[in-house]
């Protein structure tokens, strides 16, 4: 992504901000960029830090640095108060920043999990609200559904590791296949192969894995001639 930008922007530098509170996940990210050449323009500022300690600091030190972009992937889940969180890094957007959320689709085979077994996984279906939380804070955003999928025939192959590792990361629950109740396994494992959530190709169970893009305004950024 950060390669990308420079591409657009060839001779502008760039502050990176890093907000991750999993060191293990940083120390990833630093290998990585170690790894990348053409990174040289680019300051990096590593903070091990919730998006909550984040906020705390930055409310504390009263710093005004105004951000031209910033994303989201797949971190909403991880807050205790969405709307809170939006309404922080939504007020850290310069006059023509943007923000950048992506998260899963209510059209994808993990919400259809979430609707039918939310009260027996520790799946959360308050982010496939996020554009009526948006919506109610008065925010600028547009959004946007991309089709995705992926393959989880391992899932439904006895003894198949990667398989087990795999459902556990659908479910949210470490070794799903031997701690959960036998009726809730059996119908997981059969709605992870029904049409609402996924569709045979070629002898494989490929999962509805659909992605919404919802990109924010800075509300006050002045209007394009």
């Amino acid at each position: 992504m950060l390669s990308k930008i420079h591409d657009r922007y060839p001779g502008v530098s760039i502050n990176n901000t890093i907000v991750e509170p999993n060191p293990e996940q940083l120390l990833r990210y630093k290998e990585r960029v170690a790894k990348t050449p053409g990174l040289d323009h680019i300051t990096f500022h590593w903070n091990k830090k919730t998006s909550t300690e984040f906020e705390v600091q930055v409310k504390g030190e009263k710093y005004d640095t105004k951000y031209d972009f910033i994303h989201m992937i797949q971190m909403l889940y991880y807050v205790e108060d969405i709307p809170a969180t939006l309404k922080f890094f939504t007020s850290l957007l310069s006059a023509e920043g943007k923000l950048l959320i992506i998260l899963v689709a209510g059209t994808s085979g993990w919400s259809t999990l979430w609707k039918k077994y939310s009260s027996r996984l520790p799946l959360n279906d308050r982010c496939l609200y996020i554009t009526e939380m948006l919506s109610s804070m008065g925010a600028k955003y547009q959004s946007y559904d991309l089709q995705t999928v992926m393959d989880i025939s391992e899932c439904f192959v006895e003894g198949n590791r990667n398989g087990e590792l795999l459902l556990d990361f659908l479910t949210e629950i470490c070794d799903f296949k031997k701690n959960a109740p036998a009726d809730l396994r059996d119908a997981v494992m059969e709605d992870l192969k029904s049409s609402g959530c996924s569709s045979i190709r070629d002898g494989k169970v490929i999962v509805h894995n659909n992605v919404r893009v919802i990109v924010v305004e800075n509300k006050e950024a002045s209007p394009q001639p």
